[in-house]
């Protein structure tokens, strides 16, 4: 980011299907661990599709009944995630300027679980009156307002609600927060908790979900493979301290890796297709502002949905971005594991791309088995693979045509 300061990440925290700690989260990644499964609810029976990832996490291990009866479950994983991102930075509010600390936050649907027990006790139930705190619950600015009052953040506090690229953008945004010496730290990422009856039931009459491996449930998500089907849903969230690089040095702070670029295009085509041209102005914008070469980048955190028209359109946006290069680059779509988390996916993949950083192991692309001719690059399949990485691309794209893009530096 030429003329302004570095931003570097000395914070993560995580609510996952594969694990509620950025170590446990890293190690079912790499050793390609699948957190999708059948569902276990009280509606399983009456969805065409019961198989979701779904984060092993219960809000009463964790917060009081009085504030549980202000909490959304998205709301939870937030507040969940964000102390651990403070306590692996080494920061709490007393070693922070805390009216210049801000939070932003991605999200697809806020606080669904709230919004649809509202109508269930409306339209199924016939009751006349919902609870007090239904609307507070509900909204899509609860999580971040929540972290903000937890924590006595005075700073600039956004939800930014652009599909299934929204943490992606919340973290980019927050970034140039720091960059522009606007604030000393920011919280950023995203959470999302979506395995609701209704929003489940909404996503089966798009068509896009996947079918069920009967052989082996956990593996029905296959980005890139010939034989995949769709998406499948999950849950989670993901946060990030950021702070300037001289900052995080003078304090002596674990630097996890720097944010080098970022960039945001609109495919300004169609609510639900992907648009290559679109997918790759965001890469190439992310490019731009690194000041790096296509053939700088060693790796990319594919968006990968496992439907069979976004993986074909990433992969020849990438190709149109990286020219030659493409088949050089090392892809995986860490989604085939962890599910496609929706508003949360840009956030819990940086933790992976980041983990990829500091290990310099790449996270598989697990069940491509089938090559399709569609997408013939280098997706990391099956099993994870050391290779030496200096800058990482992390890739979230979304309906309504929003791209994200964020490259890393390894610190």
């Amino acid at each position: 980011m030429a003329n302004t300061r570095r931003v570097v990440i000395t914070g993560m925290g995580i609510v996952s299907p594969l694990g509620n700690t950025v170590e446990e989260f890293g190690l079912n990644l790499m050793q390609g661990i699948s957190g999708i499964k059948r569902l276990e609810t009280d509606f399983s029976d009456q969805l065409e599709i019961n198989i979701a990832a779904s984060a092993d996490f219960d809000g009463a291990q964790h917060f009081s009944k009085k504030e549980l009866a202000v909490l959304d479950r998205v709301s939870q994983f937030a507040l969940y995630a964000a102390q651990q991102a403070l306590d692996n930075a080494g920061l709490d509010a007393d070693s922070m300027d805390t009216n210049k600390t801000g939070c932003y936050l991605g999200t697809g649907m806020g606080g669904a679980a709230s919004t649809e027990e509202g109508y269930h006790r409306l339209f199924k139930e016939g009751q006349s009156r919902l609870k007090p705190f239904t609307v507070l619950m509900a909204m899509n600015n609860a999580a971040a307002s929540h972290i903000a009052m937890h924590y006595g953040l005075g700073g600039p506090n956004l939800t930014y609600t652009t599909a299934c690229s929204s943490s992606a953008i919340a973290i980019g945004e927050a970034s140039r927060q720091i960059a522009y010496g606007h604030c000393d730290y920011m919280l950023a990422g995203g959470s999302e908790a979506l395995l609701t009856f209704g929003t489940i039931k909404a996503w089966e009459a798009l068509r896009t979900l996947a079918k069920v491996d009967e052989q082996n449930p956990a593996a029905s998500c296959k980005p890139f493979s010939a034989d995949r089907s769709g998406l499948v849903l999950g849950e989670g969230c993901a946060m990030f301290v950021l702070e300037s690089y001289d900052a995080a040095m003078a304090r002596g702070a674990t630097i996890h890796a720097e944010i080098a670029g970022y960039g945001t295009a609109n495919d300004a085509s169609h609510i639900t297709q992907p648009s290559v041209a679109g997918q790759a102005r965001a890469m190439q914008a992310a490019l731009d502002n690194a000041g790096l070469a296509p053939e700088q980048i060693d790796y990319i955190n594919a968006h990968g949905t496992g439907t069979p028209l976004n993986d074909a359109t990433e992969t020849a946006a990438i190709k149109q971005v990286f020219g030659p290069h493409a088949y050089q680059l090392a892809i995986s779509s860490t989604k085939s594991m962890h599910g496609h988390l929706m508003g949360a996916a840009g956030a819990v993949e940086l933790v992976a791309t980041t983990l990829a950083l500091q290990a310099q192991w790449l996270p598989p692309t697990m069940h491509l088995q089938q090559p399709d001719p569609e997408c013939d690059l280098h997706y990391v399949a099956n099993h994870a693979t050391p290779q030496h990485v200096r800058y990482a691309m992390s890739n979230s794209f979304a309906f309504g045509g929003t791209g994200g893009v964020i490259i890393l530096k390894k610190s």
